[in-house]
């Protein structure tokens, strides 16, 4: 078995297989940007009350990263590869449970997006706020994951996005932990 047909199997496993009431409702949700604005919202509120106006400087990195990441992800790999989306092939038993879009499917934007966040979080308020380490890699998986089930996305598709997003998320991470590192060493914290 080759790694496309391999590819396809674990697809149609996860997208046929798993299927359940639970997670028809709960994972085409966790796909969506605006359920997680609450999130992001308050990270940004969280970083702003902590560190006042040197929070501007982790805001500019944390948007670099994702913009680079979605960019390098959409109009660059995506666009070369011109993989097509499993919900628009014939050769694939899919069950769609959202609306499948016209774009190409290698790579996910958004397990790039989020795993590039995940990694940037990490590697800068993970360094201080251990806690959250393990939280933000299970949500950038349930997001990517998220994208096989309802269909859109190849296995391959949400892992190579996530490797991508692991390598923007540490290059910004690094870069701004350079310049900007100081930003994240308060007197004192709001928790």
């Amino acid at each position: 078995m080759n790694i496309i047909q391999w590819d396809i199997t674990l697809f149609e496993w996860i997208n046929n297989n798993l299927s359940s009431d639970l997670l028809d409702f709960i994972l085409p949700w966790m796909r969506e940007p605006l359920f997680w604005v609450p999130m992001y919202a308050f990270i940004i509120a969280f970083v702003f009350f902590n560190f006042g106006h040197k929070a501007y400087w982790f805001v500019l990195f944390l948007a670099l990263t994702v913009g680079s990441s979605d960019i390098i992800s959409s109009r660059v790999i995506k666009k070369s590869i011109k993989r097509l989306r499993p919900c628009n092939t014939e050769y694939v038993q899919v069950i769609e449970r959202v609306q499948c879009g016209s774009g190409y499917s290698f790579t996910s934007n958004h397990a790039a997006n989020h795993f590039a966040v995940a990694t940037f979080l990490v590697l800068t308020l993970g360094q201080k706020f251990r806690k959250i380490r393990p939280w933000l890699w299970v949500w950038a998986s349930i997001i990517a994951i998220s994208q096989v089930y309802v269909g859109v996305h190849f296995p391959l598709d949400i892992f190579v996005g996530g490797i991508l997003g692991i390598l923007i998320g540490k290059f910004w991470s690094l870069l701004f932990d350079k310049y900007y590192g100081y930003v994240l060493k308060p007197n004192g914290l709001v928790v």
